[in-house]
């Protein structure tokens, strides 16, 4: 299993990301508040502001304030 850096020394398991996206959109944020209401809503920002959202298999939302290219180009560096 490999751990990949959403940002501030936040780690989420590689294999378990279906999406990675930005959260401007109106269903993202719909999305985002869904997860938050379930419980399924994991904040990785540390206090800082929202850049992308990865969405896990787990049906767990993850916030990042990593831009989704960053977190891409480190997906991919990594294989």
């Amino acid at each position: 299993m490999k751990l990949l850096n959403v940002g501030f020394g936040n780690m989420v398991a590689e294999g378990r990301i279906v999406a990675v996206i930005a959260p401007d959109s109106a269903p993202v944020k719909r999305m985002v508040q869904e997860a938050r209401d379930g419980g399924h809503l994991v904040d990785a920002t540390a206090g800082r502001r929202t850049r992308a959202v990865l969405i896990m298999d787990t049906g767990h939302v993850v916030l990042s304030a990593v831009q989704p290219e960053t977190i891409a180009g480190r997906m991919q560096s990594e294989t």
